[in-house]
């Protein structure tokens, strides 16, 4: 299952490393308390906005140890001239595994070694306008990542860049939507990734792997009542839903319910007026099963939610595409066209 990312075991094993390095370098090993707890001074994290070779020494023509992706974290531990010794993520490898997942709970992918990359493209808490340039840097590898042939990793860069914005930078006007993007990149992946699994096709949502909720829910509890909160909200119903509705009424009537609830928690949300839509939707389908299963009474009972629902719709946000969608979907219940499967007369 996809629980874990790398960066977060690089960044579980990174404090340790460091921790261990700063005992050494600043005097605590002999007796001295660590002025923070996490292990080491959070102004000597940074990452960067471009691939950093990782040299032995400050020379170019020395030993290349690895390379630091774009996002992934380093521990600056001094700086001389042009160069940075710092503790640097090591994840990157050489496979012809294309189908490796980005995203895995692997423990012995991660060392972080230490080596000197060059001062450029380095990002820390302290640089200036840091916020702006992450958040710009994540935004076009995001771009980059939605086009036919995208550069394989620029998905993978959006999602940690976003995520060193809202960390580095945590007051920054920024701060929220980066630390959603971030979280909605990786969602997208673990659900796309999924859905190729034979088990995407269950009916049952707990019979397939679930979407990691933990960077939602934390989008959710760090910026309550914004609207990125909401967006978290509205991907979070993904771990709930059908795989597959068989052909019967029970899914589409559960996921209706689902969605008309969302509605209700955030009615000034980006996606309440989506949410609206497809419960109107799911239970017009539901009306088309109840139809094949000759059950007239549970029929009429979702054509009437369904008309009910629309209305409510179109009150609630009649400049929205979605209260035509659905009072089309209205129409056609109160039709007797069906809304699953063959319309054809």
């Amino acid at each position: 299952m996809l629980s874990l990312s790398l960066q977060r075991n690089f960044q579980q094993r990174l404090a340790v490393v460091v921790s261990a390095a700063l005992l050494l370098t600043t005097g605590i090993a002999s007796g001295q308390k660590s002025k923070d707890k996490s292990g080491y001074d959070r102004s000597a994290r940074a990452t960067v906005v471009h691939e950093a070779n990782v040299y032995v020494t400050a020379d170019a023509d020395a030993q290349k140890l690895s390379v630091v992706t774009p996002g992934h974290e380093v521990v600056v531990i001094q700086r001389s001239g042009p160069w940075i010794q710092v503790f640097a993520n090591t994840d990157v490898e050489d496979t012809s595994d294309e189908n490796k997942p980005e995203f895995t709970d692997d423990s012995n992918t991660v060392t972080p070694a230490s080596g000197w990359i060059r001062d450029k493209g380095v990002i820390s808490p302290a640089t200036p306008g840091g916020d702006a340039i992450l958040y710009g840097a994540a935004a076009n590898f995001e771009a980059q990542a939605a086009q036919p042939h995208a550069p394989k990793g620029a998905a993978m860069a959006a999602h940690l860049l976003y995520e060193r914005a809202a960390d580095y930078f945590p007051q920054s006007p920024v701060a929220a939507e980066a630390a959603w993007r971030s979280a909605d990149i990786r969602w997208q992946l673990e659900k796309e990734d999924i859905s190729t699994l034979p088990s995407a096709k269950e009916q049952e949502a707990y019979l397939r792997p679930q979407l990691y909720e933990g960077e939602m829910k934390k989008v959710m509890k760090m910026y309550p009542g914004t609207k990125f909160a909401a967006l978290a909200a509205y991907d979070l119903l993904d771990n709930k839903l059908c795989g597959d509705w068989q052909g019967l009424p029970k899914c589409p009537e559960m996921e209706s319910g689902l969605y008309e609830k969302y509605a209700q928690k955030f009615p000034d949300g980006p996606k309440s007026a989506e949410a609206l839509y497809n419960a109107t939707y799911r239970q017009g389908v539901a009306v088309t099963m109840y139809n094949v299963q000759d059950d007239r009474k549970r029929a009429q009972d979702a054509a009437q939610r369904t008309a009910a629902l629309a209305q409510e719709l179109k009150e609630k946000y009649p400049q929205s595409d979605f209260a035509a969608r659905a009072a089309a979907i209205a129409y056609k219940v109160q039709q007797g066209i069906p809304i699953f499967g063959n319309d054809s007369d």
